[in-house]
């Protein structure tokens, strides 16, 4: 699927899942080396930045919100900007640039001859791509707070699992905007002296690394965040665990006497004290009973329990 949208000289083009004949035909319009529509045919695996005499190439990954099971994955774009032309590609569908495209062709329709230049075009694809990747931070902060609640009242058990897949989704989200980094600085670098925009180029590529710099610390920041809260949660499930533990010893130390007691009485021997006393039995449970009050005593003042 091809998207068009023109802006002061040039046009924006966007293809969408395009198949080998639409980069051609593409390539062909814009003179686009046969090295760099190789690239474009098929998903990079790295990022990747890439240059001829009248175009550059960046492939940056970006991390969005899985579909299944909470899980961030990468979604792939590939940019080619010429001295007439924005050109970006991609496998699927990303929902920044979907929402983009229906702006500018809502703005289209309300004003066709008020055209937007090309920096301010070039911003702007990249300011929503960021948005969206902040909106999905604020997504798993939102999972962090629920979690957070639910470890303090006593969920300590049901939130180890659910702490790693956050931090995990963190990982993800910090390694990929670490590997854009390099090649987003050396791309933006490449496109200053050749006069592809207006002026205000320089600014508004501050912006768009500032808008990358900004999400990664909060990244960093909130992965930070989440590597407490599980120390904080083994550390809660550790003092519970031991608890339980210190009551079951508790118990037996308080048991394991009565239970020799109970013992020593059972054994068949020719004598035994109480054995032919008509109440002997309930002085024995009344000696056990003495003894069993004298270790709850003793628990207590030592403040075992």
């Amino acid at each position: 699927m091809i998207f068009r949208y023109p802006y002061q000289g040039g046009v924006w083009v966007d293809l969408e899942q395009p198949s080998e004949d639409e980069i051609h035909q593409i390539a062909q319009e814009f003179s686009i080396s046969e090295r760099i529509e190789k690239e474009l045919v098929s998903p990079t695996p790295i990022p990747l930045v890439a240059s001829e005499e009248n175009t550059a190439l960046l492939v940056l990954h970006f991390p969005v919100h899985g579909t299944e099971n909470d899980e961030t994955k990468s979604q792939e774009i590939d940019f080619v900007v010429g001295t007439h032309f924005i050109l970006t590609v991609r496998y699927e569908v990303i929902a920044p640039l979907h929402h983009l495209k229906k702006q500018l062709e809502t703005r289209q329709i309300m004003a066709p001859h008020a055209l937007i230049t090309a920096d301010v075009l070039f911003e702007i694809l990249f300011v929503h791509l960021y948005t969206s990747v902040r909106d999905h931070i604020n997504h798993v902060v939102d999972q962090l707070a629920r979690v957070e609640r639910d470890m303090f009242n006593g969920s300590e058990r049901t939130t180890v699992r659910l702490i790693s897949s956050i931090s995990r989704q963190f990982l993800h989200m910090e390694a990929a905007l670490a590997d854009q980094e390099e090649p987003l600085e050396r791309f933006l670098l490449m496109l200053k002296p050749r006069k592809f925009f207006h002026t205000s180029f320089t600014e508004r590529t501050e912006h768009i690394s500032a808008e990358r710099a900004q999400i990664a610390r909060l990244v960093t920041t909130y992965r930070a965040v989440a590597g407490e809260l599980r120390e904080t949660n083994n550390a809660l499930l550790s003092a519970k665990q031991n608890e339980i533990i210190k009551i079951l010893t508790v118990v037996s130390f308080i048991f394991l006497p009565l239970a020799l007691i109970a013992k020593i009485f059972a054994m068949k021997v020719e004598y035994m004290p109480f054995v032919d006393d008509p109440n002997g039995f309930w002085i024995i449970l009344g000696f056990m009973s003495l003894i069993a009050l004298l270790l709850i005593f003793f628990v207590a003042r030592k403040r075992w329990i």
